[in-house]
Protein backbone atom coordinates (compact mmCIF):
# COMPACT_ATOMS: atom_id res chain seq x y z
CA UNK A 1 0.00 0.00 0.00
CA UNK A 2 2.95 2.52 0.68
CA UNK A 3 4.41 1.99 -2.71
CA UNK A 4 1.19 2.97 -4.39
CA UNK A 5 0.95 6.00 -1.79
CA UNK A 6 4.90 6.61 -3.28
CA UNK A 7 3.69 6.47 -7.30
CA UNK A 8 0.47 8.55 -6.32
CA UNK A 9 2.70 11.16 -4.79
CA UNK A 10 5.38 11.00 -7.84
CA UNK A 11 2.51 11.42 -10.03
CA UNK A 12 1.67 14.46 -8.68
CA UNK A 13 5.02 16.09 -8.50
CA UNK A 14 5.43 15.88 -12.31
CA UNK A 15 1.88 16.84 -12.95
CA UNK A 16 2.58 20.10 -10.97
CA UNK A 17 5.64 20.18 -12.76
CA UNK A 18 3.97 19.95 -16.43
CA UNK A 19 1.84 22.68 -15.20
CA UNK A 20 4.54 24.87 -14.47
CA UNK A 21 6.53 24.15 -17.74
CA UNK A 22 2.99 25.29 -19.68
CA UNK A 23 2.75 28.81 -17.54
CA UNK A 24 6.35 29.12 -18.76
CA UNK A 25 5.26 28.67 -21.87
CA UNK A 26 2.89 31.32 -21.65
CA UNK A 27 -0.02 29.55 -20.71
CA UNK A 28 -2.51 30.84 -18.59
CA UNK A 29 -4.83 28.64 -16.11
CA UNK A 30 -8.41 28.49 -16.42
CA UNK A 31 -9.74 26.01 -14.79
CA UNK A 32 -8.41 23.71 -11.68
CA UNK A 33 -9.67 20.82 -9.71
CA UNK A 34 -7.60 19.46 -6.50
CA UNK A 35 -10.00 16.39 -6.03
CA UNK A 36 -9.92 15.42 -9.70
CA UNK A 37 -6.43 15.83 -10.11
CA UNK A 38 -6.85 18.48 -14.04
CA UNK A 39 -6.26 21.67 -15.16
CA UNK A 40 -7.75 23.44 -18.20
CA UNK A 41 -4.88 25.68 -19.99
CA UNK A 42 -5.60 28.44 -22.44
CA UNK A 43 -3.04 30.17 -24.76
CA UNK A 44 -4.80 33.66 -26.66
CA UNK A 45 -3.34 34.39 -30.35
CA UNK A 46 -0.70 36.21 -30.87
CA UNK A 47 -0.87 39.28 -33.41
CA UNK A 48 0.87 38.48 -36.50
CA UNK A 49 2.80 41.73 -37.87
CA UNK A 50 1.58 41.93 -41.71
CA UNK A 51 3.17 44.60 -42.93
CA UNK A 52 6.45 43.33 -41.55
CA UNK A 53 6.02 39.93 -43.66
CA UNK A 54 4.74 41.49 -46.98
CA UNK A 55 8.34 43.56 -46.62
CA UNK A 56 10.33 40.53 -46.25
CA UNK A 57 8.58 38.60 -48.58
CA UNK A 58 8.81 41.11 -51.56
CA UNK A 59 12.83 41.64 -50.21
CA UNK A 60 13.20 37.31 -50.93
CA UNK A 61 11.08 37.28 -54.00
CA UNK A 62 8.18 35.35 -52.52
CA UNK A 63 10.43 32.87 -50.57
CA UNK A 64 9.53 34.29 -47.11
CA UNK A 65 5.17 33.93 -47.80
CA UNK A 66 5.79 30.21 -46.73
CA UNK A 67 7.25 31.53 -43.34
CA UNK A 68 4.14 34.12 -43.17
CA UNK A 69 1.73 31.80 -43.86
CA UNK A 70 2.99 29.34 -41.07
CA UNK A 71 2.43 32.08 -38.73
CA UNK A 72 -0.69 33.01 -39.05
CA UNK A 73 -1.67 29.54 -39.00
CA UNK A 74 0.14 28.29 -35.82
CA UNK A 75 -0.35 32.14 -34.05
CA UNK A 76 -3.34 33.37 -35.14
CA UNK A 77 -5.31 30.43 -32.82
CA UNK A 78 -6.44 30.67 -29.01
CA UNK A 79 -4.99 26.94 -28.19
CA UNK A 80 -6.59 25.31 -25.14
CA UNK A 81 -5.09 22.30 -23.22
CA UNK A 82 -6.45 19.98 -20.18
CA UNK A 83 -3.72 18.26 -18.14
CA UNK A 84 -4.88 15.29 -16.00
CA UNK A 85 -3.57 12.78 -14.04
CA UNK A 86 -6.26 9.69 -14.65
CA UNK A 87 -7.48 6.57 -12.59
CA UNK A 88 -4.31 4.06 -13.03
CA UNK A 89 -1.97 7.73 -11.72
CA UNK A 90 -0.76 7.85 -15.60
CA UNK A 91 -0.04 11.64 -16.70
CA UNK A 92 -2.23 12.89 -19.92
CA UNK A 93 -2.64 16.26 -21.89
CA UNK A 94 -5.19 16.57 -24.65
CA UNK A 95 -6.67 19.35 -26.50
CA UNK A 96 -9.61 20.96 -25.96
CA UNK A 97 -11.69 22.83 -28.16
CA UNK A 98 -12.05 27.01 -27.91
CA UNK A 99 -14.29 29.34 -29.45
Amino acid sequence: METYQFTKEKNLEQFYEMISAKKRNGFVIVEHNEKLPYVVLSKEKKAVNHSFHLFLTCITFGFWSIVWLYLIVSLSQKKSILVAVDEDGNLFEDKCLSA
